[in-house]
């Protein structure tokens, strides 16, 4: 099984390119783009705009559809009335917490987290944006941990009012993770929602499915990025519904991300996959 220690440094690099993706698209504050992910980007823009005259796949369309489907989906719920309290687990650098409180206000409770290193440089990065609050915090969470002690789900879901909607968010961590990882989070998180009123788990996630050699492509290039394997569980979306089904959700849905914000950024947005689950 692989270490929080090892997902969390194989995980960092991505999160500064991400960071610069959002920033750089306009959805992010320059707070949350570090030199990092910009000297990251400026490395692969080579390989994506070869890839992009030859028809491929580009990680700035795929990143912007996966983040843009999660946040259509999370948004539908809080003006729903449906959530009103979101745990972002392993956030790294994105800018959703920051932006979701900007727009609902008091509405909202989020809370950020994510191994101590980077969740240090995120507090630092909102506390000069002026974002922190009681209503916007940054915990210590590790994701593959299954205790209920300091730095666990529990410990962060304890605080949070039971009577009120809670969403959990993971963005770009399942596909580090090994199958058996992914299922024992997906119970961990079905079980926390439980708890509340009502219970809302929305990710991203990689499908086998049917890949053409461009995908192929696609998922080395993924996996030479994040310095290690990009695990796809599931052949399609009814195998990883059924997954969730019996980690403990009573409804899921695993659909493209251009089907939740119907639009397509580039080539790569047809590769992102979006999870919704509930436990009500």
């Amino acid at each position: 099984m692989t270490s929080s220690q090892d997902s969390g440094a194989r995980i960092s690099p991505t999160a500064h390119y991400t960071g610069y993706v959002w920033a750089r698209n306009g959805l992010s504050h320059p707070e949350l783009a570090t030199r990092e992910g910009r000297l990251l980007f400026d490395s692969l823009q080579p390989a994506m705009v070869g890839s992009r005259a030859i028809g491929g796949a580009t990680l700035e369309s795929y990143l912007l559809a996966r983040h843009r489907a999660i946040d259509a989906l999370l948004e539908r719920a809080i003006g729903a009335g449906e959530i009103s309290q979101v745990i972002e687990v392993a956030a790294g650098l994105s800018p959703r917490g920051w932006r979701l409180r900007r727009r609902y206000g008091d509405r909202l409770v989020y809370i950020e987290t994510d191994l101590p290193g980077m969740a240090e440089r995120k507090r630092a990065a909102l506390e000069r944006i002026g974002s922190l609050s009681e209503r916007h915090r940054v915990r210590i969470l590790d994701a593959v941990r299954d205790d209920d002690g300091p730095g666990s789900l529990a410990a962060v879901a304890g605080d949070l009012d039971r009577r009120e909607g809670l969403a959990i968010v993971t963005e770009g961590l399942l596909g580090y993770l090994p199958t058996e990882a992914v299922d024992a989070i997906w119970r961990r998180f079905a079980d926390t929602l439980a708890g509340f009123s009502r219970g809302r788990y929305v990710s991203d996630l990689h499908l086998a499915g049917a890949a053409t050699p461009q995908v192929r492509a696609f998922r080395v290039a993924l996996s030479a990025f994040v310095r290690g394997r990009v695990y796809l569980h599931f052949d399609d979306a009814g195998e990883g519904e059924a997954a969730l089904h019996a980690a403990g959700f009573a409804t899921a849905q695993i659909r493209p991300a251009v089907d939740v914000i119907g639009r397509r950024d580039g080539r790569g947005s047809r590769l992102a996959n979006i999870l919704e689950a509930s436990t009500t």
